[in-house]
């Protein structure tokens, strides 16, 4: 029976089958989402050094001198006079890892077919996993500056400190017997006037300091501790002479220490890994042999100058792509070649929990 409907003929179908919808144009944005740059903190915070040529850099350690009353009539230059001081010396060697890279291909008929940049966004996704690797890598090394034994015989040393017990622990500390406890903002804080207090006894310079805390613990400096606004454990409490905003939730500084956040704060049992940061021609965890990998699996942060850690560049960040006439497409690479290490372990203060 007709019921006075009829059969439209669907320019937007394929073949007049399927999804009615699929041959009509999407309106393109103008906007590309891209993931978002996450934040890299430590390239400004340590010492970095380029080199035109080779494979290594050395940066000379010195010890200190002394002091002492003179005798009227004693040599001077007698050594068993003991007024000569033997101002111990050594070196630290940074050796410039394998060449890092990143690197993707894309098709010259996906290129021809695609209606935006798509070039630039890879070029720029490929430079920002690099900078990510970087960041990760010196944060590391810092960890294994403060876990570091002395740079000469008789320096001295940072050290572990634990933050919920604040109590320094042995360089030595691996992070297996922390306190497991998540430390509230007033630990934190008390912490911080610690490792300040430790950095003071290290003769550690008071310009430069820092912290950098994973964002977890930056913000409860500033709340206190979890669940509601602990407004008289907050760091940035303006009764004590806190400085600080809780509108912006940003804390510029505890106890003469800068304070960052990041993402790169390594968190897991990394000490068996050897590949990656494991590979890395660097062993700066004492013979361990996985380059920049340790066991992390307590660690909060890292209160250090930026003396303790040491960056030797060869290669800087760059980014080169080339069409391929025999794959029919762009191969697209970012690289560097550098290499890092520990400088001066008594500059550096790991936070664990």
């Amino acid at each position: 029976m007709a019921n006075g409907d009829t059969s439209p003929s669907r320019v937007g179908q394929v073949n007049s089958a399927g999804d009615v919808d699929a041959l009509f144009l999407k309106k393109f944005s103008g906007e590309i989402l891209q993931t978002f740059e996450e934040s890299n903190i430590f390239k400004p915070l340590h010492t970095v050094r380029t080199i035109e040529s080779g494979k290594s850099a050395q940066f000379p350690v010195t010890g200190v001198a002394s002091a002492d009353y003179h005798t009227p009539g004693e040599n001077i230059a007698d050594s068993e006079n003991s007024y000569l001081s033997d101002i111990k010396k050594a070196e630290k060697i940074i050796t410039i890892d394998k060449m890092l890279l990143a690197s993707t291909f894309l098709s010259n008929i996906d290129d021809v077919k695609n209606h935006y940049d798509i070039r630039s966004v890879y070029a720029s996704e490929l430079g920002k996993a690099l900078a990510v690797r970087f960041d990760t890598a010196i944060s590391k090394v810092f960890i294994g500056a403060a876990r570091a034994a002395a740079a000469i015989t008789g320096g001295k040393t940072g050290g572990v400190l634990d933050v919920s017990a604040n109590v320094m622990g042995d360089v030595s500390d691996s992070g297996d017997d922390a306190d497991n406890t998540s430390p509230t903002g007033a630990e934190l804080t008390a912490a911080l006037f610690t490792a300040a207090q430790k950095l003071d006894e290290n003769d550690v310079p008071s310009d430069g300091r820092f912290c950098v805390l994973r964002p977890q613990e930056y913000y409860k400096l500033i709340t206190g501790g979890a669940g509601a606004l602990a407004i008289s454990t907050s760091a940035v409490n303006k009764d004590v002479g806190g400085l600080g905003s809780i509108a912006s939730g940003s804390i510029p500084q505890v106890a003469g220490i800068t304070i960052y956040k990041s993402n790169h704060i390594p968190s897991t049992d990394l000490s068996a890994v050897a590949t990656g940061d494991g590979a890395a021609s660097n062993d700066v965890f004492g013979g361990s042999g996985t380059g920049y990998n340790g066991n992390f699996t307590n660690t909060l942060g890292v209160v250090a100058h930026s003396a303790a850690v040491g960056t030797v560049k060869l290669l800087d960040l760059a980014t080169e792509s080339e069409y391929q006439i025999e794959r029919q497409g762009t191969l697209f690479v970012a690289k560097y070649a550098m290499g890092h290490g520990v400088l001066r372990p008594e500059c550096a203060i790991e936070l664990q929990k």
